[in-house]
C-alpha cells in the first residue's frame, strides 16, 4: 500500500499499479479498520469510477495534476450526490446538489473522492467525541482520541485509508488531529483556500485545510485548489500557489522564533521535552533561535471562543426544522423551532449556540463580543511585531498528548484549553502546519507546529520540509 501521493504517482507512472486496484485496496482497509469510525459515508462506487478515468489518462499519457490521488474529505465540505451531514442528526440525509469549490478544482485535477470523514458535530470540538455518528478512534490506540474536529480526515491519512485527506480548521481542527495521529496538518493564510462549500461555523476563523504524509503532497493539493473563487468574497484576488516547485529551494537562512520557558509551563512534561528536544536539533544544525514573547497570550482562548461561539450562534440560526434538514415530529400546539433544534443539535453544539447567544445579547454585546474583536485585533498586530524579524515561529501544537476517550467530555473547559497553541493562527488569519516530531512513551504521536506571516504560504511549507528532514536526519541540509 503506498502511503504519499508522490510514491503512487511514481509507481503509477512506471507502470507498477493501476488507480483502480489502489482505489481497491483503500477501500479494502476502509473495511478492515471500521472499528476506528473515521468515515461517516464511503463514495465507493464514484471512486471506482474516478479511477478507471484516472487510469485511462495514464495510459494516453495525459494524466493531470492530482490524477489517481485518493482524497477522503470531511463531512462539511459540499460534495454533490455524496450526504454531506456535518456529523449531526440535523443533516443526517442532506445530498447535496454542488461541489465545494476545494472539491471541484480536485476533482478538475484528477483526484479520487473515496469518501466523507468523521468529526465532532459542526466541526465543534477537539477529541471527535461529539459526532452523532460516535466517536471515532486513533488509530495508534483505539483507546484514545484521534483529535479534532478533523479526527476522520487525520485518522484516514495516519491508517492509510486514502493519500491525502481535506479538513477544515476554526482553531485547530486540523493541526491538532494532524498532531494526535502522527500527520502532517496544514492551515493556509484567511482567503488562500476558498470556503465556497464548507458549512460554516464562525465564518471569519474557518479555513480548508490539508492533511498528509508529506509536506510534498501537501504542496501538491495546495497548489490545486487555492486561487481566487468568484463565489467566496473572502478568497485573495491571487492566482494558485506554486508551493510544490518551490519546495526545492532550500533555505539559506532560518530565523526561529521559540517560546519562553513561562509559556510551555503548563503543558504536559513529554509535551516539553518534545519541545526541547527538537530546538537542540535546530540549535545544532546552526539554525538562529531568539525568545520571543507574543502579547496578549493569555487573551487566545477566551477571544477565541467568544467570536467563534457569537458567529457560531448567527450561522447555525439557519437550522430550524422549516427551510431544510430535520424536522422533529411535534404534538399540536409545540413549536417545531424549538422541538427540531432541542432533539438534532448535540450537547456541544447547543452549548456553543447559548454561548454565542449571550455574548451577542443586548446588554453584554459591547462587555464580551466587541472586546473580544479589539483583542483579535491586537493579537494579530503582535504578530506582525514577532515576524518583522522571525521567519517561523515555532510552538507546540497541543500542549497535551492525546488522551483517552471520555476523560474530558465532562470538564469543556479542559477540553478548551487544548486549543491553547491554535487558536491564535486563525485569530491572526496567518498560516500554520503541524509537524510529526515523534512518540511518547507509551507510544502515542506528538506534533510540533510553525507559523509563518500572513501570505507567506508557500515559505512556511518550504521551511516545514527543511525542519522535518533535519529532525528525521539530525544533520544541516542547508
Amino acid at each position: 500500500m503506498t502511503g504519499s501521493y508522490a510514491e503512487f504517482r511514481r509507481r503509477r507512472q512506471a507502470g507498477e499499479l493501476r488507480c483502480r486496484d489502489v482505489v481497491e485496496a483503500f477501500l479494502h482497509r476502509i473495511e478492515e479498520y471500521r472499528d476506528l469510525n473515521a468515515f461517516i459515508t464511503v463514495a465507493a462506487d464514484d471512486a471506482l469510477r474516478a479511477a478507471e478515468e484516472s487510469d485511462a489518462r495514464f495510459d494516453a499519457g495525459t494524466p493531470r495534476a492530482l490524477e489517481g490521488c485518493v482524497v477522503a474529505v470531511k463531512d462539511n465540505i459540499s460534495t454533490r450526490g455524496i450526504r454531506t451531514t456535518c456529523a449531526s442528526r440535523m443533516l443526517e440525509n442532506f445530498v447535496p446538489v454542488y461541489d465545494a469549490t476545494a472539491v471541484e478544482r480536485l476533482k478538475a485535477a484528477g483526484a479520487v473522492i473515496i469518501g466523507k470523514t468523521n468529526l465532532d458535530e459542526f466541526a465543534m470540538g477537539s477529541s471527535n467525541e461529539h459526532s452523532a455518528f460516535g466517536p471515532a478512534r486513533n488509530p495508534h490506540h483505539p483507546d484514545y482520541v484521534p483529535g479534532g474536529s478533523s479526527g476522520g480526515s487525520a485518522i484516514a491519512v495516519a491508517a492509510r485509508l486514502c493519500h491525502v485527506a481535506l479538513g477544515s480548521d476554526t482553531g485547530g481542527s486540523v493541526r491538532q488531529p494532524a498532531a494526535f495521529c502522527g500527520v502532517i496538518g496544514f492551515k493556509p493564510s484567511y482567503g488562500r483556500i476558498s470556503r465556497y462549500g464548507l458549512v460554516a461555523f464562525a465564518s471569519s476563523l474557518d479555513q480548508i485545510g490539508i492533511l498528509a504524509q508529506t509536506v510534498e503532497d501537501v504542496a501538491a493539493v495546495f497548489d490545486a485548489i487555492s486561487g481566487h473563487d468568484p463565489r467566496d468574497a473572502t478568497t485573495l484576488p491571487e492566482p494558485p500557489t506554486q508551493s510544490l516547485a518551490a519546495l526545492e529551494e532550500v533555505p539559506e537562512t532560518l530565523h526561529v522564533g521559540i517560546l519562553p520557558e513561562h509559556i510551555l509551563r503548563d503543558c504536559h512534561e513529554e509535551v516539553r521535552e518534545c519541545y526541547q528536544h527538537h530546538l537542540a536539533l535546530l540549535r545544532d544544525a546552526g539554525v538562529q533561535l531568539t525568545t520571543v514573547e507574543i502579547p496578549y497570550s493569555s487573551a487566545w482562548v477566551p477571544t477565541y471562543y467568544v467570536i467563534a461561539t457569537a458567529e457560531a450562534s448567527s450561522n447555525l440560526a439557519r437550522y430550524d426544522g422549516v427551510r431544510y434538514g430535520f424536522r422533529a415530529p411535534v404534538e399540536e400546539g409545540e413549536d417545531v423551532i424549538t422541538a427540531t433544534r432541542t432533539a438534532g443539535f448535540g450537547a456541544e453544539v447547543k452549548r456553543r449556540i447559548m454561548l454565542g447567544t449571550y455574548v451577542l445579547s443586548a446588554g453584554y454585546y459591547d462587555a464580551y463580543y466587541r472586546k473580544a474583536q479589539r483583542a483579535r485585533r491586537l493579537i494579530a498586530e503582535a504578530y506582525a511585531r514577532a515576524f518583522a524579524s522571525l521567519h517561523v515561529l515555532l510552538l507546540p501544537t497541543s500542549p497535551v498528548p492525546p488522551f483517552r476517550l471520555g476523560e474530558r467530555l465532562e470538564d469543556p473547559v479542559a477540553m478548551y484549553l487544548a486549543d491553547y497553541f491554535t487558536v491564535s493562527a486563525n485569530l491572526a488569519g496567518i498560516p500554520a502546519v503541524s509537524l510529526p516530531a515523534g512518540k511518547t512513551r507509551s507510544g502515542l504521536p506528538l506534533g510540533l507546529q510553525l507559523q509563518a506571516p500572513y501570505g507567506a504560504d508557500e515559505a512556511l511549507l518550504r521551511y516545514a520540509r527543511f525542519c522535518l528532514q533535519l529532525w528525521r536526519g539530525g544533520q544541516d541540509l542547508r
